[in-house]
């Protein structure tokens, strides 16, 4: 088997290990790293310039992609829309929050409520804030 195929079988199997480890942006670079020697291989490179190329490649892609990577992975607050835009605002309790039922008021909106952790409950007046939108239920905590 030519070392170009090993390189790229290589690249493949680390790219699916960043998918099954839900994309922590270490596995990846690597894997695009491994193309390079991969390429080194294809051109005729002897061994030894291979492991160089690899070791090169996944140093600066683990320096270089992997911050920018985790930069546009968290949306600011000021740019999410929908739901996601609601994460983190405040929130007034309008009728009791259990964890069966409640209402709570967020940014003029009236929106159905349950407490983050079940065992908690919040009376009327009580200032929340959302932790998580589930359909169309805001999940809560103080």
């Amino acid at each position: 088997m030519p070392d170009w195929v090993i390189w790229v079988i290589l690249a493949a199997l680390l790219a699916a290990g960043e998918v099954m480890a839900s994309f922590t942006f270490i596995l990846g670079p690597i894997a695009i790293a491994a193309i390079v020697p991969a390429i080194v291989a294809a051109a005729g490179g002897p061994v030894e310039a291979q492991l160089g190329a690899f070791i090169v490649a996944a140093i600066a892609s683990l320096l270089l992609i992997r911050p920018i990577a985790r930069r546009h992975l968290q949306t600011p607050a000021k740019i999410r829309t929908g739901t996601a835009a609601l994460i983190g605002s405040r929130a007034v309790v309008l009728e009791r929050v259990d964890a069966d039922h409640g209402q709570v008021k967020i940014g003029g909106e009236v929106w159905t409520a349950r407490p983050y952790d079940e065992d908690d409950i919040y009376e009327p007046g009580v200032r929340v804030e959302v932790i998580k939108i589930d359909g169309a239920t805001a999940l809560v905590q103080e």
